[in-house]
């Protein structure tokens, strides 16, 4: 799943640095995410996983970094 949301985040992100150098825990929005970009972002990953993110996941901390993502479509997947 790590590896969909950095291939995601590199396609969609529009980040001023590279994914690949980014920890999973690195503050996206200090890379360069905006807030249009998140939004594109969200949409990729519910495309992705074939989710949707519920109203109180629509929150910055939830697109932060890889990390946060993983743990929300985690909380989304059905296991």
């Amino acid at each position: 799943m790590t590896e969909d949301i950095r291939n995601i985040v590199k396609e969609h992100g529009r980040l001023s640095v590279d994914v690949a150098s980014l920890t999973d825990d690195a503050d996206l929005y200090a890379a360069g995410l905006t807030s249009h970009a998140s939004v594109n972002l969200m949409l990729a990953l519910e495309a992705k996983f074939d989710i949707e993110f519920p109203e109180r996941m629509l929150r910055r901390k939830s697109f932060e970094s890889i990390a946060a993502m993983k743990a929300a479509i985690s909380e989304l997947v059905p296991q």
